[in-house]
């Protein structure tokens, strides 16, 4: 299914969601009514229910009724508004986001964004396979500048096909100030619709918020 036909599927739901309720709210009325000439033919002739009272039952009837169409068109709107971010995302499917995400290593370069802490006179890049063992601990500048991670160890082996996660340890007089997350490059191979959201699915099976996304290129 592409992206013009989930979008449909989407628009189609919520309109379905819509006619559902309607007919809801119609039945309960035509019960309210029911209830309400019945208790309007059983009311005691000499002591009649004051009209104000169904003039507050009609209302408050009235007000509910409004408050379901509302929230109908509130969740009809919302549902398009996700199409269009599910149309916006598949134009990135094919290029590389940025994100605080495992991305997959194929023998060329990864482009990494650090973030150290501004106090730091120290950064070390670390370097975590997909089983979450770290393969390499190396000196970086402390900068926020972004580096190219080539993938090799100190004896120029490339690592293996895999997926890697990346972090920078900030230092400063020797003392760790912080571990974080570092923003890396990878390729959008997917864009789907789940719950409520965009969810982007990167070469090696990461999936990302599209709201997470700080960055997108073109793959050269």
């Amino acid at each position: 299914m592409d992206i013009t036909q989930t979008t449909s599927v989407a628009t189609q739901a919520a309109a379905s969601s819509a006619d559902k309720s309607a007919a809801a709210i119609s039945s309960d009325f035509e019960t309210f009514l029911k209830m309400m000439t019945a208790q309007i033919e059983n009311q005691d002739p000499l002591d009649p229910i004051d009209s104000a009272d169904y003039a507050v039952q009609l209302a408050t009837f009235s007000s509910v009724e409004q408050q379901v169409k509302t929230n109908d068109l509130l969740t009809a709107l919302g549902t398009q508004m996700g199409g269009v971010g599910l149309t916006q995302a598949a134009q990135w499917v094919g290029m590389e986001a940025r994100v605080a995400a495992p991305v997959k290593f194929s023998g060329d370069p990864i482009t990494l964004s650090p973030n150290p802490v501004a106090a730091a006179d120290e950064v070390n890049l670390i370097v975590k396979n997909s089983q979450g063992v770290e393969v390499q601990r190396q000196p970086i500048s402390v900068s926020n500048e972004t580096i190219e991670w080539s993938g090799v160890d100190r004896s120029g082996t490339p690592f293996v096909e895999d997926t890697y996660s990346f972090y920078i340890e900030s230092k400063e007089n020797g003392q760790v100030l912080a571990t974080s997350t570092v923003e890396a490059y990878g390729q959008v191979t997917e864009a789907r619709s789940q719950n409520g959201g965009t969810i982007l699915v990167l070469a090696g099976g990461s999936e990302v918020d599209m709201a997470s996304i700080s960055a997108v290129r073109r793959v050269d």
